[in-house]
């Protein structure tokens, strides 16, 4: 048996939201999320060939980001892949 320690214990209760947590939980209440993408869902592809695809809600909230901050596309293809350069 592992011992426990205050972190995984109740003490977790009490620690202070990070920006991190409050940004997820505000972008949870703005996405329109199991609505949006069981309407969406019948039209994406499966994947049945090739690569598989991206995740439905991760480019939802991929896409409303790119809206939210007024970003490009490809700016926000390097700001989510920051190994990547622009362009090349």
């Amino acid at each position: 048996m592992r011992q426990t320690t205050l972190a995984t214990g109740t003490f977790e209760a009490y620690r202070k939201p990070t920006r991190r947590d409050r940004f997820r939980a505000d972008m949870g209440r703005w996405c329109p999320g199991p609505d949006l993408c069981a309407v969406i869902a019948p039209h994406e592809p499966k994947g049945e060939n090739g690569r598989p695809p991206v995740g439905l809600e991760r480019m939802l909230r991929i896409d409303f980001l790119r809206q939210w901050f007024n970003l490009s596309p490809l700016s926000n293809f390097v700001w989510v892949r920051p190994g990547v350069k622009g362009g090349r």
